[in-house]
């Protein structure tokens, strides 16, 4: 058994996907789109928007798509254990682009070196690097 997250976008997961990778955090390696390659199509608006999607990178693993009935993302978060303090602050930097910090990176009450943040597409992230 493995737990792996899915992540519900409405019309975003391209956008989301891509700026994962530029992130730093791994690479699409599996997509499929609606109307495309014979899978069907909900609506026309639809089309071409990613139906299924799988995203993998060094320790990570997860799937996400475009859903027109997707509920805003809330009560989850994707904990990343981090191995030192500069990949920490660069990996927070690139995901906290465009989104919002909700708690700064430093030094927490139980000893470790983290922070939290929502980023642009609603996804929250915690990073933790223990010292």
């Amino acid at each position: 058994m493995q737990l792996s997250n899915y992540l519900f976008f409405t019309t975003t997961c391209d956008d989301a996907l891509a700026f994962y990778t530029q992130c730093g955090l791994g690479r699409v390696v599996e997509v499929l789109r609606y109307g495309v390659d014979g899978m069907p199509v909900k609506n026309e608006a639809m089309r071409g928007k990613v139906m299924h999607a799988k995203f993998e990178g060094p320790g990570l693993l997860f799937y996400a798509s475009d859903n027109d009935d997707a509920e805003p993302m809330r009560g989850s978060a994707h904990l990343l254990a981090m191995n030192g303090r500069d990949s920490t602050n660069n990996l927070f930097r690139a995901l906290a682009a465009g989104g919002t910090v909700t708690t700064p990176l430093g030094i927490q009450p139980w000893g470790d070196y983290y922070g939290k943040l929502t980023d642009r597409f609603g996804v929250q992230w915690m990073l933790n690097c223990a010292e």
